[in-house]
């Protein structure tokens, strides 16, 4: 594809020669003379004029360098077309393979491609051009909207409802029990029946390994847009709003309520019954234990305001250096003061002296 004809496509503003053959995407360093690239990042601007690539994506105001430039005011997402161009997944074609297991109550929509080994229960619905690849278990009733993608291994649990657009990666699971269990008058622990469904929307993603949970009572809710990635936790009755992240191994206990537009970062924590606004971001491996304002930006377990958790971190890493000269200040102080009592220093301030 020339160069001019990409640009056309992305809707960019081609610098430079428009009849270079582009062939594939790549990162900047990595990137070849019939290659494309991108910049969004201040920090790789430099690697701009050193690149082998036969082009680079960038904004507007980008400043004139000797490679073509494709100008658009979101170069990372025109990359992200870019490789949507050049990089084909494998196609499924239409039709169910001899070995699915399809009770005769599913409802099955047109140009659907069910692999083998899936196991569709009774009662369910599969929209339009949907993709169920080997090994994927809807269980009775479920729902899922047109163009589902489920791959191998992917699980979706009794009377769940899945939007259009909707993809799971391997080994998700929607709609397994949610953690519920109440002791009995001889404090042994007894399951308490998880009967609400969780509700998704479209264009979700949900990556490898993550479980959604069912509810108690009611629905788990994921709104429209969410993505979910790996190994993440989302509790039962919880609900998340619409254009959420949910980066890797983060949690949601029991009946979470995450705004929209929300992003919580690898390995960030949300203790049951809390409320985060819109907007809200948690900072990885951060623990939220109350309601969060929407907006805020949090850092740290027990979770505060970000700004104030970065002079913190940095006082922390000092306490060495202020201990000593704390120490220091004593002795001069004591040194100074006339004979009495012997004043002895915490065993602290002794260890931060050695």
């Amino acid at each position: 594809m020339r160069l001019a004809e990409l640009a056309a496509r992305l809707g960019a503003d081609l610098h430079g020669d428009g009849n270079v053959q582009i062939t594939g995407v790549r990162g900047i360093e990595e990137a070849g003379p019939s290659e494309i690239t991108f910049v969004s990042n201040p920090r790789y601007a430099g690697l701009a004029r050193t690149t082998q690539a036969a082009a680079v994506l960038v904004d507007p105001d980008f400043p004139e360098i000797a490679t073509p430039t494709l100008r658009l005011s979101n170069p990372y997402h025109a990359f992200a077309e870019a490789l949507g161009i050049f990089y084909q997944p494998p196609h499924y074609p239409p039709g169910i393979h001899p070995t699915a297991v399809i009770d005769p109550t599913a409802q099955i929509g047109e140009h659907a491609h069910i692999g083998a080994y899936v196991v569709v229960g009774p009662h369910t619905q599969i929209g339009d051009h949907a993709t169920l690849l080997p090994h994927v278990v809807l269980y009775p009733g479920v729902s899922v909207g047109d163009h589902f993608f489920a791959h191998a291994h992917s699980v979706v649990r009794e009377g769940c409802t899945l939007d259009d657009h909707v993809t799971l990666e391997n080994g998700a699971i929607v709609g397994s029990d949610g953690f519920g269990f109440a002791k009995d008058d001889e404090g042994n622990w007894q399951k308490i029946p998880q009967s609400g469904p969780v509700r998704i929307g479209s264009h979700v993603d949900i990556q490898a390994n993550a479980c959604i949970d069912r509810a108690t009572v009611g629905a788990t809710e994921i709104a429209d847009g969410v993505k979910i990635d790996n190994l993440v936790q989302i509790g039962h009755g919880s609900k998340v709003g619409r254009n959420t992240l949910v980066c890797a191994q983060a949690g949601l206990a029991g009946s979470s309520i995450v705004g929209s537009n929300a992003i919580l970062a690898g390995q960030a924590g949300v203790a049951g019954h809390c409320t985060l606004g819109d907007g809200v971001i948690l900072t990885a491996q951060s623990g939220v234990s109350h309601d969060v304002q929407a907006g805020k930006m949090l850092s740290g377990s027990p979770a505060f305001e970000n700004r104030h958790w970065l002079r913190a971190v940095t006082a922390f890493q000092r306490l060495p250096e202020i201990l000593r000269r704390l120490n220091r200040l004593e002795r001069t102080a004591l040194e100074g003061r006339p004979s009495g009592p012997e004043i002895k220093m915490d065993s602290a301030a002794k260890e931060g002296s050695n």
